[in-house]
């Protein structure tokens, strides 16, 4: 008996010190840091942060109360936030259009002829005049291409092709791909509507006749501090889009025949353009919806004189998708590495600069940004409206969804190749024994598709700094996009590799100590489309 009691007595004593031997090691406090941003912010508490939900609002004054403790300043007049109204719009009801051609008017047909598209800037948007065919609409001179040479569209309603002709480098498409883009050339040249037709590429890609029963669906924008809905072509909106047959009626009478535009669109030979006959009456109603929400800022002053009233601006979106359907019973889209990890990154790049002692030469601005799931409209508000003078604004690096699961060998800069902050970015991956490779998928034009593009659209040489594609990274991160992206599965318990997630801060700190150190302000590379496109320092 005293022998089984003291083996029991022994067992009991030392389990405690097998479960010492096997618990996990404490994490460095660097990774430590990032990781408790992330725990929280990708919590099932924090119910997926969808901008305009309370659950983003906690999530903001989680982000402010971090940047207090940390040490910066508010970075909106005294506050720590910069509000602003997210606005969803649709179409109000099926609209009536109508085609004049000398004493006939001959009414177009909703779901057979045309959809109309809503207009959020004019809610009740009507419009008439001749018309005019501009191809695919594209003014691109850096590629000897101007689609409205000879045409004069001053009053008119313009109708174009959908998407771009083949051969154009992939961030031109995506920018020309946008039908507002579009429509903002065809208004700068004095049209008053634009109506989209359906190519050959279209309807095979997505049929007329499928498109009909959604063309009510719900898209977003922001309003402008009068309340009015932002739109990039106000003055000259798309309306609506035409099917083939609808395409047939606008075309008759005309030099051009629709046939023609299809026969060259398939062999890929020049569009024929020019007037079209007739006179078209469009109009749209539209459905507004406003939710209230808030981009985060902080800040740290400069301490040079000649320095400090230009800004460095370092972003990361702070939303994610909210609540959405069921997988494996989860309905929290929590969101940790796109973009809790991110937001992470940011604010211990911030602390970096405070605990350092040495105080930026010039300001930096770090941006907790909403609205980025509903279309870039967080960073595209701040775009328009920053807190500090637009044209002091001279950098923007952002950090969207780095894959974090795998040993970091290399990362890409998601439009670095454009201005000068190329060589800064692969000067400072060298230090941490990184190097900066290509976008291994160019086609999926990541490039316009995250924040830093708002700040590309405001002129200023922006990048968006991803995790690269070397040693695991490929497989890793085509395992993430199949399993996790905008799935309830991306959260806290991924296989995160808080070695490299430290890696990457440190990298994004490096870039940011350049930039605000160096006695040049960051410029566009000389002709680069994008500098060009939207005025930027240095491109002309």
């Amino acid at each position: 008996m005293i022998l089984r009691r003291f083996l029991l007595a022994a067992a009991l004593l030392a389990a405690p010190l097998a479960h010492a031997q096997t618990a996990p090691q404490p994490l460095p406090p660097e990774q430590a840091a990032l990781k408790g941003h992330v725990q929280f912010l990708a919590s099932d508490a924090m119910r997926g942060r969808e901008a305009g939900t309370r659950d983003y609002e906690i999530a903001a004054e989680y982000v402010a109360a971090q940047m207090l403790a940390i040490g910066l300043q508010p970075g909106v007049e005294g506050s720590w936030f910069q509000p602003l109204k997210l606005v969803a719009f649709k179409p109000a009801e099926k609209a009536k259009w109508s085609l004049v051609r000398g004493n006939s008017e001959i009414p177009l047909q909703f779901g057979i002829d045309f959809v109309n598209t809503p207009a959020p800037a004019t809610p009740d948007f009507k419009a008439e005049g001749g018309m005019v065919f501009a191809g695919y609409g594209i003014v691109y001179p850096e590629g000897k291409r101007d689609d409205y040479k000879g045409l004069d569209v001053k009053g008119k309603i313009v109708a174009i092709l959908p998407g771009v002709p083949k051969g154009l480098p992939n961030e031109v498409e995506a920018h020309f791909g946008d039908d507002e883009a579009k429509a903002a050339i065809a208004q700068a040249r004095g049209a008053v509507a634009v109506v989209v037709l359906e190519s050959v590429a279209q309807r095979e890609q997505f049929p007329f006749e499928a498109i009909v029963p959604y063309y009510d669906y719900e898209r977003n924008s922001w309003a402008r501090p009068d309340g009015t809905a932002f739109a990039i072509a106000a003055g000259a909106p798309p309306v609506g889009y035409v099917g083939g047959t609808g395409a047939e009626k606008l075309f008759q009478g005309a030099k051009i025949k629709w046939s023609e535009v299809l026969a060259a669109e398939r062999k890929g030979t020049k569009i024929p353009t020019g007037p079209l006959v007739g006179t078209l009456k469009v109009a749209s109603k539209t459905r507004l919806v406003t939710q209230s929400t808030r981009n985060v800022v902080g800040m740290i002053p400069g301490s040079d004189p000649a320095l400090k009233g230009e800004y460095v601006v370092l972003s990361a979106h702070l939303d994610h998708v909210g609540v959405g359907d069921a997988v494996n019973g989860d309905r929290i889209y929590n969101g940790a590495m796109d973009n809790a990890v991110g937001v992470a990154t940011m604010l211990e790049v911030a602390r970096k600069f405070v605990a350092s002692g040495e105080k930026p030469k010039r300001s930096m601005l770090f941006v907790a940004l909403a609205g980025e799931e509903k279309g870039l409209l967080g960073s595209d508000y701040f775009a328009h409206y920053p807190p500090v003078p637009k044209d002091k604004l001279v950098a923007d690096v952002n950090m969207d969804m780095p894959i974090l699961t795998y040993p970091l060998v290399d990362v890409v800069a998601l439009g670095g190749e454009r201005s000068s902050l190329g060589p800064v970015i692969a000067a400072a991956a060298a230090s941490e024994g990184l190097k900066v490779v290509p976008d291994p998928s160019p086609e999926e034009m990541f490039f316009v598709r995250s924040d830093h593009y708002s700040f590309v659209k405001a002129g200023i040489p922006a990048v968006s700094l991803d995790t690269g594609p070397g040693g695991q990274g490929a497989e890793a991160q085509k395992k993430f996009l199949a399993e996790n992206y905008h799935k309830p599965s991306d959260q806290i318990d991924l296989p995160f590799d808080w070695n490299s997630a430290a890696k990457y801060m440190r990298l994004n700190y490096a870039i940011a100590r350049t930039l605000t150190d160096a006695p040049e302000r960051p410029r566009w590379n000389k002709g680069d489309f994008f500098g060009v496109q939207f005025g930027g320092y240095g491109a002309e």
